[in-house]
């Protein structure tokens, strides 16, 4: 896998630990066949992350935030430190923390969800921060 496609640190420790798990993502899609392009940590309140992936041509991007979990849909604009913007959005489902395989699996087969507030990124005691640090390498 090219290492241009996992996000680099970020300098807000906070911000930065989902890092592991979006690393782990990037890998389980790459190894799906999945062309990532790039992807990114940022911005918070809550946390979220981005990862630019092509299919049929077109720049497609996934979107997890710590509030509704994964999202997809056509790239329109984002970068580090602005929310990604999405055309045609829609959730993959399974929860804030999906098992990055099975991510990939939701992407590649269509899987479609709802959108539902899962939690507030002020609840900060919930166990979704130890979750991701087991990510951590």
């Amino acid at each position: 896998m090219d290492r241009n496609n996992i996000p680099e640190e970020h300098s807000d420790p906070w911000v930065n630990l989902p890092l592991g798990y979006i690393t782990t993502l990037t890998q389980a899609l790459s190894g799906a066949g999945v062309q990532i392009d790039r992807s990114w940590l940022d911005p918070r309140d809550p946390r979220d992350a981005t990862i630019i992936h092509m299919t049929a041509g077109e720049r497609h991007a996934l979107v997890w935030d710590e509030e509704t979990g994964w999202r997809t849909g056509r790239y329109l604009s984002g970068r580090q430190g602005v929310r990604t913007e999405l055309a045609d959005a829609v959730y993959l489902g399974g929860g804030v923390l999906v098992d990055p395989r099975e991510v990939a699996a939701r992407l590649l087969t269509g899987t479609q969800a709802p959108r539902r507030a899962l939690r507030s990124y002020t609840d900060t005691r919930d166990g979704l921060d130890d979750a991701l640090r087991q990510y951590a390498g």
